[in-house]
């Protein structure tokens, strides 16, 4: 028990670091209840709770056509309605996460909102505030404490991020977005631990387990994230190229993780399993939209969103990535090649889920932005540099709290 409470594990740094997340929270709370009107009770919302509720009681499954569904009267998205009552971009999961708070006793069916309000965004606050300590992880371990503190200043007075953690005109997304973060660098961890001499499926059990719980996350949340499945194998293969096949085991193991999750989430209905595969959409890709300047610009215009510090700072990272060869290296070109990926996987995708992509792409920058700024820390112009990067983020993060303050009740 010793070994464990270090000061590698809880010094200052960590301390920090659980403060910016509390400053985080604590934003979450006043969205929540400035933003929560108590009037009022989304319609998507409610059959949401409706859906996972019905599932955790064993009436049906959630997703799927219900007669429980016609008998609650409430109004079925028109996505799910033209598509046989299946919903095409999520499994019962999604609904199954986000109604679980309301399990409980049945109190919270009076709608009385200011509970209501909670209870509803915890699940997604709480995978924000997951998603933070991942990137927070992350990032430190990469490029130091400096590039930690940067990356997690910059999430945690993120507009974008705020907004979608407490499901401020949004979908539930911060799910799919941790499973996504998860799987991209669970699977580029477990490629670096195969160059050891040991036992490939036993050594790395806890790391399967873990890249296939996110897996199952990310397209159980979001179907169209199916393309992380080949994106990881991929990550692996590059990263242990001596030893592909000890990697395609691993994947192949954890791949089978998350599907056992997946039907799980399906209650281990295969047939209705069967039929929800068959009727989803996992890509909404529309290749037209390469050559439409508006799907662009509503990328661009969510890169603007999340603070008039991004746009600057990854400016001045790509352009120090580009001259300065020292920041050519792995742990930089691997955040910033899967940020422009869900990038242009959002510009194929103008409408849902390319939304949701729009969200994958921010934590992949920001860990970028730290590690192109931690690497410009360590040059003789530190001083500079420290000035222009502490001033830059104190700027965004005071913006960012001045347009909290103005937020208005309801």
């Amino acid at each position: 028990m010793g070994a464990f409470f270090t000061r590698e594990r809880f010094g200052k740094p960590q301390f920090l670091a659980a403060g910016l997340l509390s400053i985080f929270l604590a934003q979450c709370a006043w969205l929540v209840v400035r933003g929560t009107s108590p009037s009022a009770v989304d319609t998507s919302e409610l059959f949401r709770a409706q859906e996972g509720l019905r599932q955790w009681s064993g009436e049906s499954i959630a997703g799927t056509p219900s007669d429980g569904r016609l008998e609650s009267g409430t109004a079925v998205p028109f996505q799910i309605e033209n598509n046989a009552g299946y919903d095409p971009d999520h499994s019962p999961l999604w609904y199954l996460l986000a109604s679980f708070p309301l399990t409980g006793p049945g109190w919270w069916q009076t709608l009385a909102l200011p509970y209501w309000g909670w209870l509803a965004r915890i699940p997604n606050i709480s995978f924000g505030l997951l998603l933070g300590a991942s990137l927070w992880y992350v990032s430190h371990r990469l490029y130091g404490y400096a590039g930690g503190y940067i990356a997690l200043t910059l999430y945690c007075f993120s507009p974008v991020v705020l907004g979608n953690s407490v499901l401020w005109a949004s979908q539930p997304e911060m799910g799919a977005a941790w499973g996504t973060f998860g799987a991209v660098f669970t699977a580029i961890a477990v490629a670096h631990t195969l160059y050891a001499p040991r036992e490939v499926v036993l050594w790395n059990g806890r790391r399967i387990m873990l890249l296939g719980l996110a897996l199952s996350l990310a397209v159980g949340c979001q179907f169209s994230l199916i393309v992380l499945v080949p994106l990881t194998l991929v990550l692996m293969l590059y990263v242990a190229p001596t030893r592909r096949l000890a990697a395609l085991t691993i994947w192949a193991a954890a791949c089978g993780v998350a599907v056992l999750l997946l039907c799980g989430a399906y209650a281990f209905s295969l047939g209705v399993a069967w039929q929800g595969v068959r009727h989803a959409k996992f890509s909404g890709t529309a290749w037209q939209s390469f050559a439409m300047p508006r799907a662009y610009l509503g990328v661009l215009a969510v890169l603007v969103k999340s603070g008039p510090a991004i746009p600057i700072a990854m400016a001045v990272a790509l352009v120090a990535y580009i001259c300065w060869r020292r920041a050519r290296y792995f742990g930089n070109t691997a955040p910033l090649l899967m940020g422009l990926l869900f990038a242009a996987l959002a510009v194929t995708s103008p409408h849902y889920p390319g939304l949701g992509f729009q969200l994958m792409a921010l934590p992949f920058f920001f860990i970028f932005i730290a590690g192109v700024a931690a690497d410009l820390l360590e040059t003789p112009q530190s001083t500079i540099v420290a000035a222009c990067v502490w001033g830059l983020l104190a700027a965004n993060a005071l913006w960012n709290l001045l347009q909290l303050a103005r937020v208005r009740r309801g």
